[in-house]
């Protein structure tokens, strides 16, 4: 794909990519492809570091392992991997030279070619990876030519520059990326929910909800927001859009105008009907979203929001739901054993997610856990007290969780475990089933990071789920869906 006109005269020009991951890989195999000179840093020095930078110095590409303050001479412009803080040394050396920090997601949008794919993007503090998935599968359903990018899949910016053109883009933005990429214009996009989450990284909630919003700046047709969530709404009049841009909610409950909710169990638009003064058009059933959580739900109506304010019809609105099944580890049933449900949402790293999961079921036993990340858990506690029938505790921070469910659900069984290996999570599963009686369900949603005990969550959400299966005689009968 041929850069559009107005982007940026690569040639020469010395461009330093700021981390060796998989978008720090991608922005300089592709700066360098259009004649850059690229220059490639990063703080560690392992094996697969090394590895990487021998591929990348075999295309001319410069690499310094072991040294990420220092910005190398005549830098005209650093793009950075999502995850650095704006106050890493290199950035103060850029800002002290006068030289712009820009993300991978902002090279993309530069490097668009001039019958570029509009962009459909996403961004919130949970559900981001699961809407944008299910608006890709909507998208598909419709024939269209897309892809799930952004802060998943393919790196954004080898499908910008894909031989191949799609006809939109489903794009999922972290608060990181959308930092970093002044330029985006979406043709719409949602904002899912917000919630106090990487603070320590933005400084403030306020910064991070800042940052949140800049996914609606010059949007053309819709701004999706959550009912909900008032704040997400307050992101939307506070957004620089396009002359004739709508604000779009979405809601559990039935939808008043310019908006899409439930009716009945059924999904209906009153937003892109004609006279949706008088008219709603049915899109799914809510059975046609598995597993149909409430949070997973909100999360398919928003998505439908997007396909719709694209024009897609109905009918692949609910085709792309029915086709659609969620990542692992995302309030995933694992199986049934003597009349209890074992679900794992290890995705759910933090207390808004769990609070969404714990949402989704009426008599639980609870397994949480890990490193808090400075969370606090009075709230989360408070809401599912009456829905708690036990609670088993694991890893590092589980004193905190201990400590607000002594406040607010005083009588409900708690297990503390007081081990952070990982062979703790098949104890935590045994105490678990103890806890639990036919028609309860146990719930492992840690609302909390998991690498005091495991590598990542899905490391986490697979010993959960072994553990599971060691139990009893049905163990294939759950599917992770």
């Amino acid at each position: 794909m041929t850069p559009a006109p107005n982007s940026t005269d690569w040639t020469g020009k010395h461009i330093t990519v700021a981390g060796l991951g998989v978008s720090g890989v991608s922005a300089a195999r592709a700066l360098a492809g259009l004649g850059a000179r690229v220059t490639v840093v990063d703080g560690g020095d392992s094996e697969a570091l090394r590895e990487r930078a021998a591929e990348l110095e075999a295309r001319g590409i410069t690499v310094r392992l072991a040294d990420a303050a220092t910005l190398p001479e005549g830098t005209a412009l650093v793009v950075t991997s999502p995850g650095w803080k704006p106050d890493s040394p290199l950035f103060a050396a850029a800002a002290a030279a006068g030289v712009d920090v820009v993300g991978d997601v902002e090279i993309a949008w530069r490097l668009r070619g001039e019958d570029a794919a509009p962009w459909l993007a996403v961004t919130g503090t949970n559900g981001k990876t699961t809407t944008v998935q299910m608006l890709a599968s909507i998208l598909e359903a419709a024939g269209l030519r897309t892809a799930a990018v952004g802060n998943i899949g393919t790196p954004i910016i080898d499908v910008v520059l894909s031989e191949e053109p799609y006809d939109v883009l489903a794009v999922e933005l972290s608060s990181y990326q959308l930092h970093w990429a002044p330029s985006v214009r979406a043709h719409s996009a949602a904002v899912l929910n917000l919630a106090p989450d990487h603070l320590d990284w933005h400084g403030s909630m306020q910064a991070y909800a800042a940052d949140k919003g800049r996914v609606y700046e010059g949007n053309r047709i819709a701004c999706v927001y959550n009912v909900a969530d008032p704040r997400t709404e307050q992101l939307v009049l506070e957004a620089d859009v396009e002359e004739g841009c709508r604000a779009i909610g979405f809601t559990l409950g039935p939808p008043g105008l310019s908006m899409l909710g439930v009716v009945d169990g059924i999904l209906v638009d009153r937003a892109f009907v004609a006279d949706r003064q008088k008219n709603a058009q049915e899109l799914a059933e809510v059975s046609d979203i598995k597993p149909a959580a409430p949070h997973n739900i909100a999360n398919a109506l928003a998505a439908a929001a997007l396909a719709r304010a694209f024009g897609v019809e109905p009918a692949a609105v609910r085709d792309g739901l029915r086709a659609f099944r969620p990542d692992a580890h995302r309030i995933a049933h694992v199986a049934d054993v003597d009349g209890v449900a074992y679900v794992d949402d290890s995705k759910a790293t933090n207390t808004h997610a769990a609070q969404a999961s714990l949402a989704a079921y009426g008599s639980i036993v609870w397994i949480a856990g890990g490193l808090a990340k400075g969370a606090t858990f009075d709230d989360l506690v408070a809401g599912a007290a009456e829905r708690l029938r036990g609670v088993v505790l694991i890893g590092a921070d589980r004193a905190l969780i201990a400590q607000a469910l002594a406040r607010h659900a005083p009588d409900v069984p708690v297990v503390d475990l007081d081990r952070t290996d990982t062979g703790a999570m098949a104890a935590a599963v045994q105490e678990a089933a103890r806890l639990a009686g036919p028609g309860d369900t146990v719930l492992m949603a840690p609302a909390c990071a998991s690498m005091d005990m495991f590598v990542n969550y899905n490391k986490r959400g697979e010993a959960f789920a072994e553990a599971v299966r060691a139990l009893g005689p049905e163990p294939g009968r759950g599917t992770e869906q």
